[in-house]
């Protein structure tokens, strides 16, 4: 079962669909193509763990087990009841479906939900021979999604977030997602062997991103997934994998990383964070004002991700600190500034108009990364 071919999709926040691409491709797998909100591709449940452990830009992994138009819940049955359910599971995993509806006639997510459920079962009860699913196993987590009449059945490898990596305990009073920050630094102009300081680290995501990113680190390496239960998924050969991406990394690599905030009690989480991500040592902090900041080093990039104004109520003092970070890069003309907000006088305030701008989103903020150029 190992070496069945599955259809599968990378769930891809906007504007990551080509970076999320760009991963499965450096990793072997067939087929890839970019659509929005999913990078679709062909491999084996292996190859699907092994996207699990190694994929920094996606929040989750499925395994697209039926793809059809549907314009009736009958339609819908019918679909669901035509997966092969019983090569999947042996009927004792508590069936978690969800739905998700928009522009098409099945908009009932709690309808789609049990209409689908229930056909699970009853393909269940006919090629088993079972009539009752006590579902006190392990979860085995089934996403319907309903777009312009279309309906998606996904299996959701994962099970949490990619996002939750496993090394942040507390995500501070304006958290950035684990695969926004790596972004961040893929759409940077920082590669591995420059400098990178964040002067406004906050609990220490970007820093932490750029650091695993360094070293070669598995970002999954810390957790585990829902299909490591599945009674398909052979266990044995995952776990050899597993150990075979966790000795690809290089934490010796990593150096050049620092950073700074001005509140001490941000620092000590970020230090926590780094070391529950392995990291201890690897990176340097500083309790530090933004306007003290002044490096000896050439050639790096500031990474940060400021207050927007919208989450901490107050937009001068915000507007404040971007004519900061403008003084900053002032102070390291050799340097690199690169900084996402969801304000748009960003630019204004800083007295200049940015080299680049890529939209992204933090969450449901609508942002723009401004990098401005040494």
């Amino acid at each position: 079962m190992g070496e069945r071919i599955f259809s599968c999709a990378a769930a891809a926040a906007f504007g990551l669909e080509g970076a999320i691409a760009g991963e499965l491709k450096r990793l072997g797998l067939r087929e890839v193509r970019a659509e929005n909100g999913l990078v679709r591709f062909r491999g084996t449940a292996l190859d699907a763990y092994l996207c699990n452990l190694r994929l920094r830009f996606s929040d989750r992994v499925y395994l697209v087990l039926a793809e059809a138009p549907c314009l009736s819940f009958e339609d819908l049955f019918q679909l669901v009841s035509s997966v092969p359910w019983e090569t999947l599971a042996d009927g004792t995993e508590a069936f978690l479906v969800t739905a998700q509806c928009a522009r098409s006639r099945l908009m009932s997510p709690r309808d789609c939900q049990s209409i689908s459920k229930k056909a699970i079962l009853e393909r269940l009860k006919a090629r088993r021979g079972r009539t009752l699913f006590p579902e006190k196993g392990a979860s085995f987590p089934v996403h319907i999604s309903v777009h312009s009449d279309t309906v998606r059945i996904l299996l959701d490898t994962s099970g949490s977030s990619l996002s939750r990596r496993g090394y942040r305990t507390w995500n501070g009073e304006a958290p950035l997602r684990e695969t926004l920050a790596a972004a961040l630094v893929e759409f940077s102009p920082w590669r591995p062997g420059m400098p990178l300081y964040d002067p406004c680290c906050g609990t220490g995501t970007l820093l932490a991103e750029a650091a695993l990113r360094m070293g070669h680190l598995a970002p999954g390496g810390l957790r585990s997934f829902a299909m490591e239960q599945f009674t398909f998924f052979p266990r044995e050969e995952g776990r050899r994998l597993r150990e075979q991406v966790l000795a690809q990394g290089e934490p010796d690599r990593i150096r050049g990383i620092a950073g700074s905030d001005v509140d001490p009690e941000a620092i000590e989480l970020a230090r926590r964070h780094l070391r529950q991500a392995g990291l201890e040592g690897r990176v340097d902090l500083t309790v530090m004002p933004l306007q003290e900041v002044t490096l000896e080093e050439e050639g790096g990039v500031f990474l940060c991700n400021p207050p927007y104004g919208e989450r901490l109520g107050d937009q001068e003092s915000c507007r404040k600190l971007y004519r900061d970070l403008a003084r900053l890069r002032d102070r390291h003309p050799t340097w690199a500034l690169c900084a996402i907000s969801s304000d748009p006088s960003f630019e204004k305030a800083c007295g200049r108009r940015a080299d680049k701008k890529r939209r992204l989103y933090n969450g449901r903020l609508e942002c723009q990364l401004y990098t401005f150029l040494p």
